[in-house]
């Protein structure tokens, strides 16, 4: 829990920063005497919902460390440190990206990778996962977080957020204008917003903020295939990630920090919200794909 807020309360910081930079820009002047300013409307949106999505991935690296406790295998010190540097590092050599910082964090079952860069990333792994699996499928589950990297699945789901968060503060803002001055026709008191425009934008902002999060779930089920897939070709057979999945099918998973939840191995499933497609899904993908 105290992770999670520590994630809540850095993304509010992040956005109430934009904002006073915003208003001190004059990027969110978009109510005129003369009426709504689309042009300055759609900066606004553009600076509120790519700055804040890009700072987001700017900062994951060292906010994933942070949250998840991540104990980081600089030197290793241990047979079993040593193998998962020296798998990390065969798969990324095989991937053609740079080689990942590689951490350990205590927990259920799980793993993740992040970062802004492709060769400048992150990946760790729970001591749930290396007590409850053999090598075989520890090495697929990496494999997999590997894959993650070089699909660019990080700056890939960022560009779906900004545009999803654009798409939430610009028509939000519209239609909020649009009440207001509905409730306000022939009121020529005052050309600022009104008591419509504040309600409208603010309930808009929530309703739309979860339309938006459907849409970069689903984005996000969809490359949890595509690194499934991954790591069957860098392993060079599919058997160990299906083995893999079904043992994650059988054990409780570890949850993440929210700042790393999409990133993660297993998540929540069953649902529109869900980053994760069900682990049967994904198993059957696998043994349906050729090759």
């Amino acid at each position: 829990m105290k992770r999670i807020l520590l994630f809540v309360l850095t993304n509010v910081m992040v956005v109430a920063v934009l904002g006073v930079v915003a208003s001190l820009l004059g990027v969110n002047r978009f109510l005129t005497a003369n009426g709504l300013n689309l042009t300055a409307l759609l900066g606004f949106a553009l600076v509120m919902g790519f700055g804040g999505a890009i700072i987001s991935l700017l900062i994951s690296k060292p906010m994933a460390k942070w949250t998840a406790g991540l104990r980081m295998i600089d030197a290793p010190q241990s047979p079993d440190e040593a193998w998962i540097v020296a798998t990390v590092r065969k798969f990324a050599d095989k991937a053609g990206i740079g080689m990942p910082e590689v951490g350990i964090f205590e927990g259920e079952p799980n793993a993740f990778a992040t970062g802004a860069f492709k060769n400048s990333s992150l990946v760790a792994v729970s001591t749930g996962l290396l007590q409850n699996m053999t090598r075989e499928e520890v090495e697929a589950v990496i494999g997999h977080e590997v894959a993650h990297i070089a699909n660019g699945d990080m700056v890939t789901m960022t560009l779906i957020q900004g545009v999803m968060n654009t798409f939430v503060v610009f028509l939000s803002r519209v239609i909020g204008y649009a009440v207001d001055s509905f409730l306000r026709r022939g009121d020529d008191r005052s050309s600022g917003p009104g008591i419509g425009y504040m309600v409208t934008t603010i309930v808009l902002d929530i309703v739309l903020g979860f339309a938006a999060a459907i849409v970069v779930a689903w984005f996000s089920r969809q490359r949890e295939f595509r690194a499934d897939a991954g790591a069957a070709q860098l392993m060079g057979r599919k058997q160990p990630m299906m083995n893999a999945l079904a043992r994650l099918g059988g054990l409780p998973a570890g949850e993440l920090p929210k700042a790393v939840e999409a990133m993660g191995i297993t998540g929540a499933v069953g649902k529109l919200f869900a980053t994760h497609p069900p682990i049967e899904e994904r198993i059957a993908a696998l043994q349906n794909a050729q090759g």
